[in-house]
């Protein structure tokens, strides 16, 4: 079975939930090749086909690129005359299908099984493209597919709902979320959440004493991240002459903002922006902390609060979205309501003064639940069956 798999550009160090899904792919005998904008030349994993670029300021590159485009969409006639009529049948402008037409030439001259874009938001104007080449269609919920996207552009996604196949939800909280933005209960649907290697990822934490705490988190710097209420969290915190450092890991938009609030708090002693890193440098600063927070105003799931669990790390997250699904409270970290500051620093108070005993025994609990509920080789298994046995 081919399965194409549509994303901005392949996966980078962060995206492990695609990297992990394409090797179980593989090892079940599915050829995997993505369809992307960009591409990292250190990627190798599988087949990668670029989309058509757009040059506006090169007559020279417009005119062999439209000349390439044009070859192929001729070679494929049928396919792209099929996108056309589909296209023109909704009364989408003339224009506009052109421009599609163009944008979506690389995955018309493909022969798949399964379009899948990896982000629901991937599949706007590109509707059509499986049906036009005899394949089925299916997107993946992410967050911000969902939480943030929506917000700017309502029933965005009606098109899409009318021509997707199937559906894969990482979390049953996005899933609840399409149903409220407009998806019909009528589309078959999977949860596959997502899953890390457990190798490597489950030696025991380092229990010895330590004068200060250290505690991390793994996000972009984006205002959805809750990373301005952590901040005020820690200054109270700080406030009650503790001592802590606390790093985040990760790059934005919100990087000026972040560095302003730390200055007008006043812990810039205490906080590290440790900007973007690999995925093994980020590992191995994850496990060199003691406490992981994710105090977020919503997550899709979050594999970074999965690392930190298997990781043996004590993980205080919000009750943001899918992050209730991540964390069960009490046993393997800690649920605080979100948008309370003064709520997580008591909870950071309450864990740091736990005793040895008890931390050890979350500590624990947190691996067992990752090694039970999100083994990749369990998730590949799902995704097996989610193109191999759908039935529309």
């Amino acid at each position: 079975m081919r399965i194409g798999i549509v994303l901005s550009e392949t996966p980078s160090y962060s995206e492990t939930f695609f990297t992990n899904k394409i090797k179980g792919l593989q090892k079940h005998g599915f050829k995997v090749i993505l369809f992307v904008q960009r591409k990292t030349p250190e990627f190798n994993l599988c087949t990668v086909q670029l989309a058509p670029k757009v040059y506006k300021y090169n007559l020279l590159l417009m005119l062999m690129t439209g000349f390439t485009v044009f070859l192929k969409l001729v070679l494929n006639f049928k396919r792209s005359m099929e996108f056309i009529k589909l296209e023109t049948n909704i009364g989408r402008p003339y224009k506009q299908i052109l421009k599609n037409l163009y944008n979506n030439n690389h995955l018309l001259a493909a022969n798949l099984d399964w379009v899948h874009f990896g982000f629901t938001t991937m599949a706007l104007q590109s509707e059509h493209v499986a049906k036009s080449i005899g394949a089925k269609m299916a997107v993946s919920f992410r967050g911000f597919d969902l939480d943030v996207y929506p917000l700017k552009h309502p029933r965005c996604y009606k098109l899409m709902w009318s021509q997707v196949n199937q559906v894969h939800s990482i979390s049953n909280y996005l899933l609840q979320k399409a149903y409220s933005i407009g998806m019909p209960k009528s589309i078959p649907y999977q949860i596959i959440k997502p899953a890390i290697p457990i190798l490597g990822y489950l030696e025991k934490h380092d229990q010895s004493k330590v004068s200060v705490f250290r505690m991390v988190t793994v996000a972009r710097l984006h205002w959805i991240k809750g990373l301005q209420d952590t901040l005020e969290a820690l200054a109270i915190l700080k406030s009650k002459r503790m001592a802590f450092k606390y790093s985040i890991i990760g790059s934005g938009e919100q990087y000026e903002s972040l560095k302003y609030a730390i200055s007008q708090l006043g812990i810039e002693d205490y906080v590290i922006l440790e900007g973007q890193k690999t995925h093994e440098e980020t590992m191995a600063l994850v496990k060199d902390s003691d406490i992981y927070i994710q105090y977020s105003y919503s997550e899709g799931f979050c594999n970074a609060v999965l690392e930190a669990q298997g990781s043996g790390l004590l993980c205080i997250t919000s009750d943001g979205g899918g992050l209730k699904e991540n964390i069960i409270h009490g046993k393997t970290g800690w649920i605080v309501p979100k948008r309370q500051p003064k709520l997580l620093v008591e909870m950071i108070l309450h864990v740091i003064n736990l005793p040895d005993e008890e931390k050890n025994t979350i500590r624990g609990n947190a691996i067992n639940h990752v090694k039970s509920n999100f083994d990749v080789k369990n998730q590949a298994e799902q995704f097996v069956k989610f193109y191999s046995e759908f039935v529309n």
